[in-house]
């Protein structure tokens, strides 16, 4: 059975329908990416699996337990995480108060300690600046920041909403190996991504999005070989 499983999800923002009855699965263990234009509906659909905005109709199934109607707080404490899009740090308090702010759900003191640690391996440059306001600190700084954060909250799966965004591309290959990398030591991965290429590499399945539908899906490499995606959201 997948980890995460989506049916016939509908969102409508009033007489607009942003999601038109998709149906996916993220399983134990993947990355699976979510591609498409701007617009498309992906960080809908993000928004809804977390409890941000409602369903209008179909379910959504975290473990076999049903979300559709699930305080978002409660989603968190089940193991879900989600680094929005813009990073969404707290800039008035410093970084060791965001990661902590990550593990609000968790009662286990040793256990955030340790994660906390664990973060600061993962991210030498938390570390040396764990005092600081994390609103002085750089875009790509932020964004290892927003990810150091839900990691914190030690989640079965993390959902990533356009982690390269803004980002030289220097930075954005070393998000993207933290990501593999997160995903190696264990944590299953839901990435939407407007940079196809470098989502694809990482993935073992993809989902192209067209407003609101799913158009096309398979292994990775395959959707890369794929002219009709090498030539709409590859550049090639």
């Amino acid at each position: 059975m997948a980890m995460l499983q989506i049916e016939n999800l509908e969102v409508s923002y009033g007489m607009i329908r942003a999601i038109k009855g998709i149906s996916f699965e993220v399983n134990e263990g993947e990355i699976v990416t979510l591609i498409g234009a701007n617009g498309a509906g992906k960080t809908t659909i993000l928004h809804t699996i977390t409890g941000l905005v409602a369903a209008k109709a179909g379910s959504i199934q975290f473990e076999g337990k049903e979300l559709t109607k699930t305080p978002p707080h409660k989603i968190v404490a089940m193991g879900m995480a989600h680094v929005p899009e813009g990073r969404r740090v707290f800039s008035q308090l410093s970084v060791l108060k965001n990661l902590q702010l990550g593990a609000y759900t968790r009662k286990d003191r040793d256990g955030i300690q340790k994660d906390l640690e664990m973060v600061y391996q993962r991210f030498p440059r938390l570390e040396e600046r764990k005092n600081q306001l994390a609103g002085t600190l750089s875009g790509g700084e932020q964004q290892m920041l927003a990810m150091g954060r839900a990691l914190m909250s030690h989640p079965k799966i993390i959902l990533m909403d356009e982690p390269s965004m803004g980002l030289s591309p220097i930075l954005v290959s070393e998000i993207f190996d933290i990501i593999k990398s997160i995903n190696e030591a264990g944590t299953t991965v839901l990435l939407v991504e407007q940079n196809a290429k470098k989502a694809l590499s990482i993935a073992h399945r993809g989902y192209v999005l067209e407003t609101g539908k799913i158009v096309l899906s398979g292994p990775a490499q395959e959707l890369m070989d794929n002219d009709s995606i090498k030539k709409a959201y590859l550049g090639e």
